[in-house]
């Protein structure tokens, strides 16, 4: 028994220095691929000490979502950006900031004033739930499963609209 205590004890060492040295690779790297990398670092350390405090639900959507799509999303905005020299050829223009500026804010205006009227305000008194893995995970399956799908949607739409600019952004230089 006191072999596992002590194996856990550096675990969790380990873990913690995992941890902080990937966040100052992250925080230190002159090179946005190395601070990717210290930050995917990072991220399984922190999902690891999730493992270690005993939440392994919570550690797997830390990887799941941090380290499997956040950084992964970082890396193919590297890949697909446009470079300094690109952006500087293009020389954009602000002629449709106004139109920009108006549309923006119509959508801001039209979304707050449609929450307001339709939000009742009420103090919460009673316990939503017991906050267990079970009830998570029937409330993201039962209830909020529309949510969900709409927000898997809306991320697959922006990627999409981020290849297709960069690859645009691409065309147009060596056309």
């Amino acid at each position: 028994m006191i072999v596992y205590r002590y194996l856990a004890e550096v675990l969790f060492y380990a873990l913690v220095i995992l941890t902080f040295t990937g966040g100052i690779m992250t925080v230190r790297s002159k090179l946005l691929m190395h601070a990717v990398l210290g930050l995917a670092a990072t991220l399984f350390g922190v999902a690891g000490l999730y493992f270690h405090l005993g939440s392994p639900f919570l550690a797997m959507m830390q990887i799941l979502i941090y380290v499997g799509a956040v950084c992964i999303i970082i890396v193919l905005g590297v890949m697909l950006g446009n470079t300094p020299d690109q952006l500087a050829a293009k020389h954009l223009t602000g002629r449709n900031l106004p139109l920009a500026l108006l549309t923006c804010s119509a959508g801001f205006i039209a979304l707050f004033v449609a929450t307001i009227t339709r939000t009742e305000f009420t103090v919460a008194t009673e316990k939503v739930g017991d906050m267990s893995i079970e009830f998570v995970g029937e409330s993201l399956l039962l209830q909020y499963c529309l949510a969900f799908e709409l927000i898997s949607v809306i991320l697959l739409t922006a990627i999409l609209g981020s290849i297709i600019l960069a690859r645009g952004g691409r065309e147009g230089k060596t056309s």
